[in-house]
């Protein structure tokens, strides 16, 4: 599957985010991962649904939108989503997770269930034929700048196999944490095509995006 990069606008200085959308261009990057927290289903707030407007009128680059929220069925219409834009939805999140996934796929967005570090990859059996995508938290959801939890890369490996033997091996597997490029050559080596650059990696302040990007492309393919 090709690999690709869905940069984690949340670490993006947002004084410069025209030019962080310009150098996402010259870089050809398939994503912008977007971070929505509510303070309930994590402890800490981020980015909202004015935010994600704002971004569909300043790129044409596909959203990953991420949502951290408490019952996501019920507010899914919030975010503008459209054709080719990625949501994904906590399974924790919900105890309709079958009706959020569906949701998003008629709101024209492809339906993707991320999985918290403790979740047990079992439970994307009932949901196979609603999603285009698995998120895969590699760290506990809330806060970036933390260390890549025990099991991450066999959770992977699993998730891959998990999807092959069930007959689905088009649907993608994205990763969310600490994925610098030491980490993300060994999770593209796991199964995993799709990365979460934050500031392990394309925004670690050593050099520019552009050349981040290119380096990162490098240990994945």
């Amino acid at each position: 599957m090709k690999k690709k990069i869905s940069p984690s606008i949340m670490c993006a200085d947002f004084i410069k985010l025209e030019e962080v959308l310009d150098d996402f261009k010259k870089s050809k990057i398939e994503y912008i991962h977007v971070d929505v927290m509510d303070g309930n289903f994590v402890s800490n707030f981020t980015l909202g649904t004015d935010f994600c407007k704002v971004l569909k009128k300043s790129t044409d680059i596909s959203l990953d939108i991420h949502l951290m929220i408490d019952r996501p069925e019920d507010k899914l219409a919030w975010f503008g989503i459209s054709e080719g834009d990625y949501v994904s939805v906590h399974y924790e999140s919900t105890p309709h997770i079958c009706r959020a996934l569906q949701r998003i796929r008629d709101l024209g967005g492809k339906p993707m269930i991320a999985l918290n570090p403790g979740t047990n990859v079992c439970v994307l059996e009932n949901v196979l034929e609603l999603i285009d995508g698995v998120l895969i938290m590699t760290v506990n959801p809330g806060f970036s700048g933390q260390s890549l939890v025990p099991g991450s890369l066999n959770k992977i490996r699993k998730t891959r196999e998990f999807l092959d033997i069930n007959g689905y091996p088009n649907i993608d597997i994205e990763v969310d944490g600490n994925v610098s490029f030491e980490n993300a050559r060994k999770m593209s080596s796991a199964g995993a095509n799709i990365f979460v650059a934050g500031t392990s990696s394309i925004f670690n302040p050593k050099f520019n995006l552009v050349d981040g990007a290119v380096k990162l492309r490098e240990y994945i393919k």
